[in-house]
């Protein structure tokens, strides 16, 4: 029995070691590379700029708001809302009845005032005669003198009194004072109106001199500077590049919001409706000859900001600080250079000192696989045949 347990062992001993003698199969490690698409860093110039809302408004002097000078009734409008109107077009026909009456009145005046100073002229003649004769005496010829002067003032302050009276007469003729656009019709013909700025009767506006009521937060109303440019956001689809500048400074913050009121002013003529609500990006501050990567380069992780620069096919994380930003490009303050190649897109959860392959050569990796797939089909030619 001993025997053949000896014998057992020995047997399995050789049995391991022949196995031991084998050579351990090669361990085999895989790394992924991703691919990527990259950029270069550059230098040059960039300016931030202020976001606003506003609305399309009649810049000063390019509306005119018609209102009754007096209580009165509309004897005529032209005019309909949407119509153009020529300088000088009649706009709306008032009926005032007190001024009618008091132009009349003055008229009557006058023709009193006349009269008298008729009178005292030829009282003054005759006064004249009779003292130069010795019949009258010298403060006969005085007070004839005086009662001309009276006559006088009193013909001059009744022609002051009649031509106030023709300027309300005339006032209830509305003429249109520059070529333009009935933007709004309040009343109608046989409509009676006051006059107040609550109850006008229409809106003209010029469309050649439009601009947007911006309303900037009061945090960036520092950074708005006279004359600087401005540019429409979400233009209306078909509608021409519109281009604008700052016309007024930030002076009073609005009452009940927390934005300032700024008037930016188009560069040219426009087409867009008075009323239209709208958004404006204005340029504020600038920096020149700075280091410049894509926005989408930029990455943020918590509280730091990174960009991935790619060197020798090994993408590597480098945390960096960031200075003005636009729509494509971001600032950066100290981190990389220029000339630096970063990663635009695929460095989202990539990490630090990861194998990655540029834009460039996945597409030679696919046009080499678009060849082999057409060299193997069958019938195809042969490399280099002609």
């Amino acid at each position: 029995m001993t025997r053949h347990v000896l014998r057992g062992v020995l047997l399995c001993c050789a049995l391991g070691v022949g196995a031991c003698s084998k050579q351990a199969p090669e361990e085999v490690t895989s790394e992924t590379v991703v691919p990527v698409t990259v950029a270069p860093a550059q230098r040059g110039s960039i300016t931030a700029t202020v976001h606003a809302t506003g609305v399309i408004a009649a810049a000063p002097g390019a509306e005119l708001i018609v209102v009754a000078p007096e209580p009165a009734r509309i004897l005529e409008i032209p005019k309909a809302e949407g119509d153009s109107v020529r300088r000088g077009d009649v706009l709306v026909r008032f009926e005032i009845p007190s001024s009618a009456a008091e132009a009349l009145k003055q008229r009557a005046e006058i023709g009193r005032a006349q009269a008298r100073l008729a009178t005292a002229k030829l009282a003054q003649a005759r006064a004249r005669d009779l003292y130069e004769r010795g019949v009258a005496a010298r403060k006969d010829v005085e007070d004839a003198d005086r009662e001309i002067a009276n006559a006088e003032a009193d013909l001059q302050n009744a022609r002051a009194a009649m031509t106030a009276a023709e300027t309300l007469v005339s006032r209830s003729v509305v003429l249109a004072t520059f070529d333009g656009i009935i933007v709004k019709r309040s009343h109608n013909p046989g409509d009676h109106v006051e006059p107040a700025a609550a109850d006008p009767v229409l809106r003209v506006v010029d469309p050649r001199r439009l601009e947007v009521a911006a309303s900037i937060p009061i945090g960036d109303a520092p950074r708005i500077r006279l004359g600087a440019r401005a540019t429409l956001v979400d233009a209306p689809e078909g509608a021409a590049p519109a281009t604008l500048k700052v016309a007024s400074s930030p002076a009073a913050v609005q009452t009940g919001t927390a934005t300032v009121p700024v008037r930016v002013a188009f560069s040219g003529p426009v087409h867009y409706p008075v009323g239209t609500p709208v958004r404006i990006e204005i340029d504020a501050e600038s920096h020149r000859d700075v280091a410049l990567v894509p926005a989408a380069a930029v990455v943020h992780e918590g509280q730091e900001t990174a960009v991935f620069v790619v060197a020798d096919n090994i993408a590597h994380r480098r945390i960096v600080k960031t200075g003005l930003e636009d729509d494509q490009h971001v600032e950066i303050a100290n981190g990389i250079n220029a000339g630096d190649v970063v990663v635009t897109s695929g460095q989202n959860g990539l990490p630090d000192g990861a194998k990655v392959m540029v834009g460039d050569e996945k597409e030679k990796e696919k046009e080499k696989e678009k060849e082999k797939d057409q060299a193997e089909k069958p019938g195809a030619p042969e490399a280099g045949a002609r």
